[in-house]
């Protein structure tokens, strides 16, 4: 079962940029409760009781119940809007759920086994590819965070979604195979693997050229090469008869 958590709030009568800015000067901060077919609620959230569950991992994988003027409403947050520059909350929207109620969540990914990897142990690097996964998760189920063992990962090994086992009524908003993870050969090894197909390559054209000082044979039809001329002319002069005879 998902761990629900507990905040208070009020009522705000008024929404609007205007209202909105008063309610964060009185050290509130501003947000909206929707979904499930019932009419939105504006609300106030203390800023610093939200500020202290912002800072914990999960904020937006958490079931919050909030008490509002003594009424319940069981909520997960949706977005949380922050100042461009000091980066503090100025407002948050909260989907209003049912244990029926099912909803896409972005759920952090936390990886073990580094250690054991025999890839990472001949000196491979992991490459974090994927960090979270969006999820369809029941809105009474939704995990915290999803642990994935990369201790049986090779070099050049994949991780892909299919390869991790993923909560009980969850599935992957995706149908693609989506990667996690991979292991890249370290870069002495990356350096051999290239020596070794130059040289290759290097004895290959070496068998395929011609020896050194044997010319190679000429083409049906060919003129004689210029070195093979000279011998010619020597015999025809030696055959020429002595004129002063």
């Amino acid at each position: 079962m998902t761990q629900v958590a507990h905040m208070s709030a009020t009522t705000r009568r008024e929404g609007g940029k205007g209202n909105a800015r008063a309610t964060r000067r009185a050290g509130q901060i501003p947000a909206v409760i929707y979904g499930n077919k019932e009419p939105p609620v504006l609300i106030a959230l203390d800023a610093n009781a939200l500020g202290k569950e912002l800072n914990q991992s999960g904020f937006t994988t958490r079931i919050y119940e909030l008490d509002i003027d003594g009424q319940k409403h069981r909520v997960l947050p949706r977005d949380v809007q922050r100042h461009p520059v000091s980066w503090k909350p100025e407002h948050v929207d909260f989907l209003r759920v049912t244990g029926n109620t099912r909803v896409r969540v972005a759920v952090p990914l936390y990886f073990e086994g580094q250690d054991k990897a025999p890839g990472i142990k001949r000196g491979g690097t992991l490459n974090i590819v994927s960090h979270a996964l969006d999820l369809w998760c029941p809105a009474d189920n939704i995990p915290s965070s999803i642990l994935v063992n990369v201790g049986a990962m090779a070099i050049n090994d994949t991780m892909h979604i299919k390869d991790i086992q993923l909560p009980a009524g969850t599935k992957p908003t995706s149908i693609q195979n989506i990667t996690i993870a991979t292991i890249a050969a370290p870069t002495a090894v990356r350096d051999e693997a290239l020596a070794a197909k130059a040289a290759a390559e290097a004895a290959a054209a070496a068998e395929a050229a011609p020896a050194e000082g044997v010319a190679a044979p000429a083409a049906p039809g060919a003129a004689p090469a210029a070195g093979a001329a000279a011998p010619a002319a020597k015999a025809a002069d030696a055959k020429k008869p002595d004129a002063k005879k």
